[in-house]
């Protein structure tokens, strides 16, 4: 990574890292925004789930269209660009998605919400790809960790308030009783006009400011056989897209092209490994087993993270988990999402250089001052928050998982998947509080894995690392699919019975550790000494 001078650019990084709080903010959100949607617009479970079919599909599709464009051109599009301007556009996009939003809800139009969303996310992925070597370049090279880091951090804060806030935009507190057919359409409005001018600021400061030419010495390398496999998965993808219309079409029931889409794309990835095991020339990073494992394991635990939370709200309304209302939820998407900043929180000191007691003494204190902050943030929305002090003991088993993981990314990812499915399962054999804060304790196992998953199926790809990466990226696919296929099963089971799914995502998790580890043995590779990624995580 080249940049034009070695200059610390304080103020731009304070400016970059609004992009990361938009990430997070508005991601967190859609567990308050699919319920209402549900109730608003009369959905079944699996349409309302359709929001993160879209919102994480926009990032699928904005990748993949860099990707073939570099391809087919030879050429790196964003590095010629430039990382700068490429934020720029990404943002001027998103700014026009929140825009959409305002005749979409003017209309009521459901399709119209789910099309804005998609801009937006468009944008948000063309984003994500400019920003992370930006923050590196932003200062010297030795502490670009740390800025990644950082950033991340600001993406979980992110996360956190988005529930909360649109909790109020929309009902006006955690304690109103406001149906969602009253919620005032001003409301919408002016929280994307808000959002769209926060966008567009930004895209203007960063065209006004003079910040360091960033661009890659990585070269392009022509790799015709992973095209294949990802075309198909776009065809999957399409085929949700277009479910309604196929079912009228063919008279086939919906569940048999949903469940059939997640097949082609499992299906695809391992054909794919065994293909490149037979014959290696024109595969690229995807020659490495490790990568395609890691490209299911991405793809799975970002489903899994996501439809925890996002059929949350649909279970919270059943008699058997207390029948909350549609403003009562936020406090527990908010613990949910806070549950993933405390996980992070305390995987970041293994970052420092401090002594293993201070390492360990912080391990216990940092989790509970992160609760504490989830406490008052959602505290400060009138929510009653004495209900949440028993999830402390989820915590106290957390911190003993750390102390497991020994920030080994194998031992880790063995630890908080075995832990994930003990958790999805007491929730799942359990009803009323003891099952909600077992499944958001979910939260809790997904915050560190990212870095795991990513570290392990990088790991020995040598010149291929960057493209690698970018089909790692590429499988946040995981949570535009998995969602919608756990809504479809709750609308045929139950949305108690559904959650079925993340256990079967972190069984794969824990299969995946086990797995890479004997590849990356059989490759030579002392996994002990595989440190984790220190981008915080997704």
């Amino acid at each position: 990574m080249e940049q034009k001078n070695s200059k610390s650019y304080g103020t731009a990084l304070y400016t970059i890292i609004t992009v990361f709080f938009f990430w997070g903010f508005l991601a967190a959100s859609n567990g308050i925004f699919i319920p209402f949607c549900k109730t608003h617009f009369h959905l079944t479970q699996f349409e309302s789930q359709l929001i993160d079919f879209t919102f994480y599909g926009g990032y699928f599709i904005g990748s993949l269209i860099l990707y073939f464009a570099s391809h087919f051109t030879k050429t790196d599009i964003l590095n010629k660009m430039g990382y700068k301007n490429g934020i720029i556009i990404g943002l001027v996009i998103s700014a026009v998605g929140a825009l959409l939003m305002l005749p979409a809800v003017a209309i009521g139009a459901y399709g119209l919400v789910l099309a804005a969303i998609f801009v937006i996310t468009i944008g948000f992925s063309l984003q994500q790809t400019a920003a992370n070597p930006f923050v590196v370049a932003l200062g010297p090279p030795e502490t670009g960790s740390n800025r990644l880091n950082f950033a991340g951090s600001i993406n979980n804060i992110g996360g956190l308030l988005g529930p909360a806030v649109i909790s109020i935009v929309l009902f006006g507190s955690a304690n109103s009783h406001i149906a969602p057919a009253d919620v005032k359409i001003s409301s919408i409005d002016n929280l994307y006009l808000i959002f769209a001018g926060l966008l567009l600021a930004v895209a203007l400061f960063f065209w006004v400011s003079k910040l360091p030419v960033v661009t890659s010495e990585e070269s392009v390398e022509v790799t015709s056989k992973p095209g294949t496999p990802l075309v198909i998965m776009l065809v999957a993808f399409c085929i949700i897209l277009a479910v309604d219309p196929l079912v009228k079409l063919t008279g086939l029931s919906k569940p048999y092209y949903v469940y059939t889409a997640l097949l082609i794309i499992i299906l695809t990835l391992i054909f794919s490994l065994f293909a490149a095991q037979k014959n290696k020339d024109g595969w690229g990073a995807m020659q490495y087993p490790q990568l395609i494992l890691g490209m299911i394991a991405i793809f799975t635990y970002v489903g899994t993270e996501v439809t925890i939370q996002s059929n949350m709200g649909a279970l919270l309304k059943t008699p058997l988990f207390g029948s909350f209302k549609d403003s009562e939820i936020a406090p527990y998407i908010s613990l949910y999402w806070g549950s993933l900043m405390i996980g992070r929180f305390t995987g970041a000191i293994g970052a420092f250089n401090l002594s293993k007691m201070t390492k360990n003494i912080l391990t216990v204190i940092v989790p509970f001052i992160a609760f504490a902050i989830v406490l008052l943030v959602n505290r400060s929305t009138v929510a009653d928050v004495s209900t949440l002090f028993v999830y402390a003991i989820s915590i106290v088993i957390l911190i003993g998982a750390f102390f497991v993981g020994q920030q080994k990314p194998v031992r880790t990812l063995v630890t908080l998947g075995i832990l994930g499915v003990i958790f999805m399962l007491v929730g799942l054999f359990s009803t009323g509080m003891l099952a909600v804060f077992a499944f958001i304790s979910g939260g809790l196992c997904c915050s560190i894995m990212w870095p795991s998953i990513f570290s392990l199926s990088i790991t020995g790809l040598g010149k291929y690392t960057g493209q690698g990466s970018a089909f790692l990226i590429m499988m946040i696919l995981g949570g535009s699919i998995i969602p919608p296929v756990q809504g479809l099963l709750a609308d045929n089971i139950g949305i108690h019975q559904s959650y079925v799914v993340p256990v079967l995502g972190f069984a794969y998790i824990v299969f995946f550790a086990w797995k890479v580890r004997a590849e990356l043995i059989k490759q030579g590779i002392n996994i002990d000494h595989v440190q984790l990624e220190k981008s915080g995580g997704h």
